[in-house]
């Protein structure tokens, strides 16, 4: 089986790499834009424990996807540059940058949005047998786009879902593997609002009963549990930017530097580094993988109150194990399969259209992934789901059309953007670069 990682110098390709170990992939073939960082993640692989597939560079697209069996597409248009931009333009209007929330987001998503469709039409044209698999963000914009090309044939990943499922399931005294969930939203938009035990006793109701088991672990201690009771169910942590906007908006402000910049200086750190002494490359990769788990939402970490990451939780598994299980389950036609995806709608979510992307339950086969039914949703949830794929899909318009109505829109309707004025300067600050 050949895989493709398009984004092949992203500093996460190794995390995939090692999971292949002993797997079914015989080719591995990494494109990237930037020939240093495919380099460098190539000095890394090499040295990588535990070994994996062959692994083959391509400079050309077309070659890359030609003959490839799955496609894992993990871009970032405009690179860490891109996504500070993307930060720093809505602060200075006083309003939440964020790579995938908020106004951040929705610019993210207008310069990702055309290369991303431009990939899905050469896969469809060279590969067109292949199945994609997007962790490209915003994951739920993205992904809708690409399927406007290749339907059913792209699905989105995200770590964040199960990353909450396996705390949730740890802090109730059960083996994650063992309980089965009910989960629903977008990306970065969803609730875990059912954990079962094997033999069906609620453990989200005894959870939620339970300060001190309920303030155990991430989710817990970002949201409260008085919070997470009023609501009743437990909120991806990325809603924290909604249910906690001033108090996100105060620390991100109170930073310095943005999550972005962050990055931006600690991968070119390490990518220099790494391409001067290649012999030390996994090292240093290791060693920052480690300090940006670390990091990860620190902000959001510092405006509830302080606190550091569990040890469970800084492995940097997540969007590699996601990924694997699904192609494994597809390639395999391993039916029963269940995993939380970004799909069409179907009739899963009945107030949003069958095309429209959203974060759920699935079963997979080879057929693909299926959504499965969930229990209605509350006005509250429904209400933020609608407004924020009206948001995505000007988005996508937006993109696609060069349609500056359309862009407007998508940020002055987003519940993170506090007026329709505000979003009018951030798009003439985003295009004055």
């Amino acid at each position: 089986m050949r895989l493709t990682i398009l984004g092949g110098g992203g500093f996460r390709v190794p995390l995939v790499y090692g999971a292949l170990a002993g797997g079914e992939v015989d080719e591995l073939t990494l494109h990237d834009s930037d020939p240093v960082r495919l380099g460098v993640i190539r000095a890394v692989l090499e040295r990588l424990p535990g070994g994996g597939p062959r692994v083959r560079t391509a400079e050309d697209l077309d070659d890359a996807l030609r003959g490839a069996d799955f496609v894992f597409s993990a871009i970032r248009v405009g690179g860490t540059a891109g996504r500070v931009a993307d930060e720093r333009v809505p602060l200075a209007e006083g309003v939440l940058g964020q790579e995938t929330v908020g106004a951040g987001g929705v610019l993210y998503g207008l310069r990702t949005v055309p290369v991303a469709v431009e990939i899905a039409e050469r896969v469809r044209a060279v590969a067109p047998g292949a199945w994609v698999i997007n962790f490209t963000n915003p994951a739920g914009t993205v992904t809708e786009a690409m399927a406007g090309v290749l339907g059913e044939r792209v699905i989105g990943i995200c770590d964040s879902p199960v990353g909450l499922v396996r705390r949730a399931a740890r802090a109730a005294g059960a083996a994650p593997g063992s309980v089965s969930y009910a989960y629903v939203g977008l990306n970065h938009l969803g609730w875990l609002r059912e954990l079962r035990a094997a033999d069906g006793t609620d453990l989200l109701e005894a959870l939620l009963a339970d300060r001190t088991a309920l303030e155990s672990f991430e989710e817990g201690r970002l949201f409260g549990a008085d919070w997470l009771r009023a609501l009743g169910s437990l909120p991806n942590e990325y809603l924290h930017y909604y249910y906690f906007r001033r108090e996100a908006l105060a620390a991100v402000r109170a930073a310095g530097a943005t999550r972005g910049e962050f990055l931006r200086e600690q991968q070119e750190a390490f990518f220099t580094a790494a391409a001067r002494e290649p012999a030390r490359a996994y090292e240093l990769w290791e060693a920052t993988r480690r300090e940006r788990e670390e990091t990860y939402m620190a902000e959001s970490r510092e405006a509830s109150g302080g606190w550091e990451r569990d040890e469970e939780d800084l492995a940097g598994g997540g969007y590699d194990q996601v990924a694997l299980a699904l192609m494994r389950a597809i390639a395999g036609d391993a039916r029963g399969t269940r995993l939380i995806l970004n799909v069409p709608n179907g009739t899963t979510v009945p107030q949003l259209p069958p095309d429209a992307i959203i974060e759920t339950v699935c079963e997979v086969d080879a057929r693909g992934a299926h959504p499965l039914p969930c229990a209605p949703l509350g006005e509250a949830e429904l209400g933020l789901m609608l407004q924020l794929k009206a948001v995505e899909r000007a988005t996508i318009d937006a993109a696609l059309f060069k349609d500056r109505t359309a862009a407007l829109r998508a940020l002055a309707l987003h519940p993170l953007v506090d007026s329709p004025a505000v979003a009018a300067r951030i798009l003439e600050r985003a295009a004055k670069g």
